[in-house]
């Protein structure tokens, strides 16, 4: 079993955030949710289920947002700091679904709420696993291979000398940042209407992508 720390940003594929959670216990994890604001417009919290019994931090419910991280009247030192805890605490971190604004936050470094703070602060010996959704014209868009350059740089060796393409990324990501496993949106019709890549990957691939991320790390179930 790994202690897992799901991030779920606001894109509409967070409707599938009570699965994916349901699928990763089902593999024998202990998983934490962490929530952007935005997230919360896509489903209800209670369709989680209980928090996982050793969740020593829990504040009240099965996630993590931000109002938890300032859940004091006035900090005082030694008191925990949340995103610091959660990170102690995970041995992966997977972000499904991850849209275009955190992206952009994970890739300039921008700490503006609980899960971009853990992002920061996360211990990058442990493996990472985003799942992207967004409309197909921002996953096309310039801005996302900017930023998902970006990752490289800071998490791997830089990525390839020549261009490559979105269609690439995934396994750009696998040999030059082997700690930071990209799982590419998939080609459908959006909920906006749009009919193109954006959408998030199926759940037992985004599971797949874990366990083949906590196998390569040496951690949970073989």
């Amino acid at each position: 079993m790994a202690r897992i720390l799901l991030g779920v940003t606001g894109s509409v594929a967070a409707i599938r955030t009570p699965a994916l959670r349901a699928a990763l216990r089902a593999g024998g994890h202990a998983v934490r949710v962490v929530v952007t604001e935005p997230a919360l417009k896509f489903f209800d919290p209670g369709e989680l289920g209980p928090p996982d019994p050793d969740d020593a931090l829990r504040l009240g419910g099965s996630l993590y947002r931000d109002a938890d991280e300032w859940a004091f009247d006035r900090w005082r030192r030694d008191d925990p700091v949340l995103h610091i805890e959660l990170r102690r605490w995970a041995e992966l971190l997977v972000v499904a679904p991850l849209d275009a604004n955190t992206l952009g936050k994970f890739a300039l470094g921008l700490s503006d709420n609980c899960l971009t703070c853990l992002f920061r602060c996360w211990d990058f010996s442990r493996p990472v696993v985003l799942a992207p959704a967004m409309n197909t014209l921002m996953w096309d868009s310039p801005v996302t291979r900017r930023h998902l350059r970006l990752l490289l740089e800071d998490r791997g060796d830089g990525g390839p000398s020549a261009p490559w393409a979105l269609e690439e990324a995934a396994g750009v990501f696998e040999r030059h940042a082997p700690g930071l496993t990209l799982v590419t949106p998939i080609a459908k019709r959006l909920a906006c209407g749009d009919v193109g890549t954006g959408g998030m990957a199926e759940i037992p691939e985004v599971v797949q992508a874990v366990q083949s991320a906590l196998e390569r790390a040496g951690a949970g179930p073989g």
